[in-house]
């Protein structure tokens, strides 16, 4: 399920839900991520928000990823984009807003596949470069926010249970996403 909550209905209209649904089918099938996925795409403030109260960081970012508990299989998570942080990083690095919310979807779904660039030793980059090809996304840019680490061999399939990224957090009690967009 895709949740747009952007206060400017001129961005929102911009959003090819429909296409943006396609392509995290795809994207979860190619990184065996199982499980239902509900996704916020929202504005600045709101994930600023969601950063302050769930990392402790009180400014935007691109994506948040909060994985399912353990117990509970049949849910993989929530991830939450900013649109607007999105948008600057699409004019950033000379791609379209789509191309850009296509990149951070698949970031957040290595995330709560088990991946952690923060703690890896460049698997996560590999695995990300890998899936950007098969799913036809930019590679040149996978870098741009990765630390200068040697990339190590690819990872076939990391387990859920795997490392969590510092930028996925802990889950929010499931009515959380719903709530936070007045569902």
């Amino acid at each position: 399920m895709i949740v747009l909550d952007h206060p400017d209905p001129a961005v929102s209209a911009q959003i090819p839900k429909a296409a943006l649904a396609r392509f995290v089918t795809r994207a979860k099938r190619a990184a065996r991520l199982e499980g239902e996925l509900s996704i916020l795409l929202a504005d600045d403030k709101q994930l600023k928000q969601l950063n302050k109260q769930f990392r402790g960081k009180n400014k935007p970012t691109d994506v948040l990823s909060f994985p399912a508990p353990e117990d509970m299989r049949e849910l993989a998570g929530d991830l939450a984009l900013s649109i607007d942080t999105a948008a600057k990083q699409a004019a950033e690095f000379n791609h379209s807003l789509d191309e850009e919310l296509r990149i951070l979807l698949l970031h957040g779904i290595l995330h709560l596949s088990g991946y952690d660039h923060e703690a890896d030793s460049g698997e996560m980059a590999a695995r990300e470069e890998e899936l950007r090809t098969e799913l036809g996304l930019s590679t040149n840019l996978i870098h741009r926010a990765q630390s200068p680490k040697k990339k190590s061999a690819k990872k076939s399939a990391a387990p859920r249970e795997a490392n969590r990224s510092t930028r996925s957090t802990t889950r929010p009690k499931r009515a959380t996403m719903a709530e936070k967009v007045g569902r």
